[in-house]
């Protein structure tokens, strides 16, 4: 290598290391509410609409940054929270941000947990297109309260056979000339998911994943 390319690699390296390969993810934040009720601090959520994309899923308010119209990540969380819920940003009072979580779905979470002040709460305005419902949880059930754990598995699989009968080849393993161990699924990376049931309603997922460290800080 070149001094002058060694000296480009190094003015070109992060000053702020992020996610690597970031703009593949599908990128997204959320805002964990924190609502004060009868003395005590309850984590706002809301239950997806039926209708849509992981309808019936008990979540955060949040959803994808939008080039050109957020600025960052916390305004990403901000507007989703106002679009769902219609609690506007001189409402919220954003207290920090948990570490970036890149899930194994290929999605990339900020999270911010945030403050609402209890008029806004009391007043918020549901997108029933986006919200079929807003549920409160004492803090204090997650702590006194375990999640039941499992465990998922991720398999790759370099290609598939669909309903005709036809194989559908997605990594030409053979044509690369790559081991025998890749042309047949690999991997099986097995992860922990969490699940929290409170009257009736079954927190899993991603949000179980966000609501699990934000209780190890509490």
């Amino acid at each position: 290598m070149k001094k002058d390319n060694l000296k480009k690699l190094v003015s070109n390296l992060p000053k702020h290391p992020n996610v690597l390969g970031r703009h593949r993810f599908f990128n997204s934040a959320v805002l964990i509410p924190l609502v004060k009720i009868k003395g005590e601090y309850h984590l706002l959520f809301q239950k997806r609409a039926a209708h849509i994309r992981q309808g019936g899923d008990i979540c955060f308010p949040g959803g994808g940054f939008e080039e050109g119209v957020d600025k960052d990540f916390k305004d990403t969380a901000l507007r989703e929270t106002f679009e769902e819920l219609g609690i506007p940003k001189k409402d919220i009072k954003v207290l920090g941000q948990l570490d970036t979580y890149v899930a194994p779905i290929g999605a990339v979470i900020e999270s911010f947990v945030a403050r609402v002040k209890k008029k806004a709460y009391k007043n918020m305005k549901i997108d029933h297109n986006e919200v079929e419902k807003t549920i409160v949880i004492p803090i204090s059930f997650f702590k006194e309260h375990e999640p039941k754990e499992y465990t998922l598995a991720h398999e790759i699989q370099p290609y598939k056979i669909d309903e005709n009968g036809n194989k559908e080849v997605f990594f030409p393993v053979e044509e690369l000339g790559l081991p025998d161990t890749y042309k047949k699924p690999w991997g099986n990376k097995k992860h922990k998911i969490w699940v929290y049931e409170y009257e009736g309603e079954v927190i899993w997922g991603i949000t179980s994943v966000l609501i699990k460290d934000v209780i190890e800080k509490y």
